[in-house]
């Protein structure tokens, strides 16, 4: 039985968790799992978190179950995998903000200022709301999440002025994705939106057709944005998640030991994955500094008037395309996990 569309190499990867080679033999099953990011896994989470998950796959499975990595965006944008794991001729994705095209409720988890810290996220997507969710969006479009992996906390760049509070956004023009919820917060800001694609972003930074843009600290520390952008926030105002998908059909096609298996191996390389952007976004901080940014970080009262600004409008915005409820939904879990720990 094989779930393959294409045929790839991809060079071997040094990670501690390669010491469970698999034995060379044929698989009997062979799950292409594909992403956009880095194959490097000491750079990249999902580099890191999928070839963790084939190790452990390879292994456990003695060699029956193969796992074909395809990173870098070698089978398209995430929209592209998205789509491509739907129809099976992709097995697995780990993918992010997109995913909220096929299963809008996922987008509640991009409200701004919602998680207080990583902690408080794994804690909420690793309990029932994340079950709960993940649930509804199998039904919604035929994927399994098989565990939360982390994108991080996305951050603000821009080459005009230390922003502290939201009345230092006023104006600044600001890079965000082509997704509505980033316009609607950015504009809550005082910020002005402007969504442009990933590949134009250097250009646009470079030109000054965007004061600034924002992502995790291991994104504007890999693009090398310091050379571009002088000033960094530290205002965390949004969690970013990455999920890993598998096709239903295919899921379901396996024996019930070898679902429990990838079910484990994906919770073990999302934690991998979560601990890499951890260490790589700690340490982003000291190198952007380093390399010439200063970095602003809000006090929690300027945090709160952050909040206060972006979050009404975006949960004002979201309540007219998903059912409420999630909202209040999350609400409730990420206040019962401050609360237990």
């Amino acid at each position: 039985m094989k779930f393959v569309s294409k045929s790839a190499l991809l060079g071997a990867v040094s990670l501690a968790a390669a010491s469970f080679a698999a034995p060379a033999q044929a698989a009997d099953i062979t799950l292409n799992f594909a992403h956009v990011d880095p194959a490097e896994w000491t750079t990249s989470k999902k580099g890191a978190a999928t070839q963790v998950f084939k190790n452990i796959v390879e292994a456990e499975s003695a060699g029956r179950i193969a796992v074909e990595l395809f990173p870098a965006g070698s089978l398209g944008g995430e929209t592209d995998l998205i789509q491509n794991t739907q129809d099976g001729t992709l097995a697995m994705s780990m993918v992010s903000g997109p995913f909220s095209q096929v299963c809008p409720e996922a987008a509640v988890l991009d409200v701004p200022y919602m998680f207080p810290n990583a902690n408080v996220a794994w804690k909420v997507l690793d309990g029932d709301f994340g079950k709960e969710l993940a649930a509804h969006c199998l039904e919604k479009t035929g994927l399994r999440t098989l565990a939360y992996g982390e994108t991080g906390f996305r951050n603000f760049t821009n080459s005009k002025r230390a922003v502290a509070e939201p009345k230092d956004m006023d104006g600044l023009k600001i890079r965000v994705m082509t997704v509505p919820l980033y316009v609607e917060m950015v504009k809550a800001l005082g910020g002005d939106p402007t969504p442009i694609p990933w590949p134009e972003v250097p250009t646009a930074l470079t030109t000054g057709t965007v004061d600034g843009q924002e992502n995790p600290i291991s994104v504007i520390y890999a693009n090398k944005f310091y050379e571009m952008q002088k000033y960094l926030t530290l205002d965390r105002h949004v969690y970013g998640t990455d999920f890993i998908l598998i096709n239903e059909d295919i899921y379901s096609g396996l024996s019930g030991g070898d679902q429990a298996l990838l079910r484990r191996a994906a919770g073990i390389a999302a934690n991998v994955g979560r601990a890499i952007q951890q260490f790589n976004s700690a340490e982003g901080v000291a190198k952007l500094a380093e390399a010439g940014m200063e970095v602003t970080t809000p006090t929690a009262e300027q945090l709160a008037a952050f909040r206060d600004a972006a979050q009404p409008a975006v949960i004002e915005w979201l309540s007219g395309e998903i059912d409420a409820q999630w909202i209040d939904k999350l609400k409730t879990a990420v206040s019962d996990a401050e609360t237990s720990m």
